[in-house]
């Protein structure tokens, strides 16, 4: 081999590796891009509601269905991936996105505004998403009846309808802690085949702190989603009165776990939960002061997801521990 042909060879192997490398952090970078869009680290509050739901199945029976399992959380995490999908693109579509101050906690994922995916791919994705989550449990409807077709039929029209119908409305918590209690309920129907009082009061606590998060989260949104003729919890009492309403969310969360373990319903154990109380302290008294400043409020949105987190993450241990 000669000289030029050495140097031909080398050139060509370097032209490669750099096609390569740029295709690999284009994939890379794409991913990152859908990881983003579907808002995968708010995933998590899904992954504790049916935690808890099992946890308390096994804390009863002291059984689970392997099988039912993966297909639970992988059915409820397409149609929490469905919404985020779809509340993404309403809200591009509307001009919403456009108007907020996007932060880490609120005013969306950011995708479309900058032009990062197609609004049409966005869509479709958040219905391909939806529509797995509906095939998964049309075979839970199949193997554990009319209970799961009522909460698949609500979960359905919901989250196609929140952007446009339900958040307008001025019901988005109420939809997130309906939606909440119904995946811990569901959860624990599959696996033991009944409703107990436990499930429910297990659901309403893990309700109200998925609400509790978006309630905190539609502070910075307020003067967009008024512009827009949207209706959200914070808008129609006014964000002073609504910094007062905050308490009301740790408050029913907090109450109902001591209800419970006052009833035998709930181990003492539960009792662990409340060692979030600190964060939810610091949110509080952090939104009364900086309700209008954006800048200084996410720190204290933060804490109130982290509060929320860690909370459900207590109480679904305490039933772990107690078995």
């Amino acid at each position: 081999m000669d000289r030029i042909q050495f140097i031909f060879i080398l050139n060509l192997v370097k032209i490669q590796t750099y096609e390569y490398y740029i295709e690999k952090t284009e994939s890379s970078q794409m991913i990152s891009v859908w990881l983003r869009v579907i808002r995968v680290r708010f995933l998590l509050a899904s992954v504790i509601a049916v935690s808890v739901g099992l946890a308390l199945n096994w804390s009863q029976n002291g059984s689970v269905d392997i099988l039912d399992i993966v297909l639970t959380f992988a059915g409820v995490l397409a149609l929490h991936a469905s919404v985020d999908l779809l509340n993404d693109f309403w809200d591009f579509k509307r001009g919403i996105d456009t108007k907020t101050t996007r932060t880490k906690m609120s005013g969306g994922t950011g995708v479309l505004p900058e032009g990062l995916l197609k609004p049409s791919t966005v869509y479709r994705a958040g219905v391909a998403f939806l529509i797995i989550g509906s095939l998964i449990g049309s075979y839970f409807v199949i193997t554990n009846g009319i209970l799961i077709a009522i909460i698949l039929g609500f979960a359905i029209l919901s989250i196609y309808f929140y952007s446009t119908k339900i958040v307008d409305s001025g019901l988005g918590e109420f939809f997130v802690a309906v939606k909440g209690s119904m995946i811990v309920i569901g959860t624990f129907f599959i696996q033991s085949g009944e409703v107990t009082v436990e499930s429910i009061f297990a659901g309403i606590v893990i309700g109200t702190l998925s609400s509790l998060v978006l309630f905190i989260a539609s502070f910075p949104d307020h003067d967009a989603d008024k512009s827009k003729g949207r209706k959200t919890l914070v808008i129609v009492v006014g964000k002073e009165k609504a910094t007062k309403l905050f308490w009301i969310f740790p408050l029913i969360a907090y109450s109902v776990i001591l209800i419970g373990i006052s009833v035998n319903l709930f181990p003492i154990l539960s009792l662990i939960s409340f060692l979030s109380f600190p964060l939810i302290l610091k949110s509080g008294l952090g939104l009364k002061k900086n309700y209008n400043s954006i800048d200084n409020l996410v720190p204290f949105m933060s804490s109130s997801l982290k509060f929320s987190r860690i909370t459900g993450i207590l109480f679904a241990l305490s039933f772990l521990i107690s078995f």
